[in-house]
């Protein structure tokens, strides 16, 4: 059944984004202001928003398995968080090449392009700290509460635009930015394709980690043995 739904997913995900690369750099005009480079929000917004999303979604599988105690719902934790730390990268890459062109520089110290890399580095030590730690039991309960802890900075780079005075542009999805319309659709089209793949990856890397906790228990089993 996973497979059938990886499959699928992914295959609606290729179409879609073949659709919108199409759309991207053969149908859509030029960017009055900001020339060419201003295709780069097609990927840069939506993978800022699928890692958003990620983070989200593993805050809240975090708290369920302090909750409940099962090693599911932490597997899910380290699978999608490894997804989402991806996505962020590709959203704090994407935006430097865009500053590079616009700004002049590739990084400023901008309250939205911090925080995002606050977050990046917050992750990163999630998954750092899973390493560091041999019991599972120990490891997923210790990583959910740093998973929660580093949740706190998510809102910070959602809303940080808002609290404080920033140079980076306002959001196009809200906020008062604009755009567009024919550039909206393929925006929102490319998020929907982005929040699929980060979906199949997610799936994919899930059934990894099923497989190395078999293997794990294998060894242990034998060694008690």
């Amino acid at each position: 059944m996973r497979e059938k739904l990886i499959y699928g997913l992914g295959i609606i995900a290729a179409i879609l984004l073949a659709r919108d690369l199409y759309s991207i750099f053969m149908v859509l005009p030029d960017e009055a202001s900001q020339g060419m480079i201003y295709r780069i929000i097609f990927f840069h917004v939506p993978a800022a928003i699928t890692a958003m999303l990620c983070a989200s979604f593993t805050f809240v599988t975090s708290a369920l398995y302090l909750v409940t105690k099962n090693l599911k719902f932490d597997g899910i934790s380290v699978a999608v968080t490894e997804v989402g730390l991806a996505f962020l990268a590709a959203n704090l890459v994407t935006g430097s090449i865009w500053g590079r062109i616009i700004w002049g520089i590739w990084w400023t110290w901008d309250a939205r392009l911090t925080s995002a890399l606050v977050c990046w580095l917050l992750y990163a030590g999630y998954l750092m700290l899973r390493r560091a730690i041999e019991e599972p039991t120990a490891r997923a309960r210790i990583s959910a509460v740093f998973n929660i802890f580093a949740f706190a900075d998510v809102p910070i780079v959602i809303f940080s635009i808002k609290w404080w005075r920033t140079q980076h542009p306002q959001p196009v999805f809200w906020g008062g930015g604009s755009i567009d319309p024919a550039m909206y659709l393929t925006a929102v089209l490319n998020l929907v394709a982005l929040i699929l793949l980060a979906v199949v990856l997610s799936l994919i890397r899930l059934r990894q980690e099923e497989m190395q906790r078999e293997i794990d228990s294998l060894r242990r089993y034998a060694h008690a043995v």
